[in-house]
């Protein structure tokens, strides 16, 4: 497989420690200071658009359902759990958060106090990172060891737009950019396909580095079609929808699923703990 070299990872670090720039590469619609990676070869899990999915997060897994993926928690998850799924040929994504802070984390002990920011919106015991910091990018690199070592087909490293929230640190583009590029380039490297969860602003900068996108609430707030380089590159779209008019209005769900087929997106409508309490799919 085709990585990044030495100078250019070192670009990437200094860029996500420093926010300084280096030599330029014309981007399409890109403003990053440094230069890009060349898209490595596949020789890692690139699910196509189209591919059915199950995401959940809490509870007991239920692994009964006939899709392709399944996506859980990379902590969670046991490495006889991912085997039996496999065994079965379906495919294992492994999520863990990248971009903030759980206490309840087994390595939660190695994070620096100075890197830990304000609360998730939403998400009172979470806390964003200051992903410019060199050992958090450490710590999801061991992640990622983790993810292979379990023997997971991906990662879906979560979190990963801190510069477009309030974070408590001054992130920038580029910082959320080169650190997002630099986890990529650790998942390929241990072999591993990476999804893009949400970050919908940085779609054109990162699509062609991630081999398929994770999404909430897409069609709840019109975002959906930021991410058609996605389904335009015959990769797959995972979206998750939460919103009660689906869950419970079944005409308006089929409309729903309409839209999603059209648009290439793999559909769930879930509830917000991914507890596997109810699940309506689209395929």
């Amino acid at each position: 497989m085709l990585l990044l070299n030495r100078s250019l990872l070192c670009v990437v670090v200094l860029t996500l420690l420093s926010g300084c720039g280096g030599n330029s590469q014309e981007v399409p619609q890109s403003s990053s200071p440094f230069p890009l990676p060349t898209p490595a070869n596949v020789d890692w899990y690139a699910p196509s658009s189209g591919t059915t999915w199950q995401w959940q997060l809490s509870g007991e897994l239920n692994n009964q359902y006939a899709v392709d993926v399944y996506d859980v928690d990379l902590f969670d998850v046991s490495k006889a759990q991912i085997s039996e799924l496999q065994a079965k040929d379906i495919r294992v994504i492994c999520y863990f958060s990248a971009g903030s802070y759980e206490a309840w984390r087994d390595d939660a002990k190695q994070f620096p106090a100075s890197a830990l920011g304000d609360t998730l919106d939403g998400w009172e015991d979470e806390r964003w990172l200051d992903i410019r910091d060199q050992g958090i990018l450490a710590i999801m690199e061991t992640r990622i060891a983790l993810a292979s070592e379990k023997g997971c087909d991906a990662v879906e490293p979560d979190n990963v737009d801190g510069y477009t929230n309030h974070t408590g640190f001054n992130l920038s583009h580029e910082n959320q950019l080169a650190f997002n590029l630099a986890l990529s380039t650790a998942a390929h490297s241990h072999g591993l396909g990476i999804g893009l969860k949400n970050d919908l602003d940085q779609v054109i900068e990162l699509e062609p580095y991630f081999d398929f996108a994770v999404n909430e609430q897409c069609f709840e707030y019109n975002e959906c079609s930021a991410l058609q380089p996605f389904a335009e590159n015959n990769k797959a779209v995972f979206n998750a929808e939460y919103h009660s008019h689906w869950v419970n209005d079944a005409d308006a769900r089929a409309t729903l699923c309409d839209q999603a087929t059209t648009m290439g997106l793999s559909t769930l409508i879930l509830p917000l703990t991914l507890d596997d309490s109810f699940r309506f799919s689209c395929s």
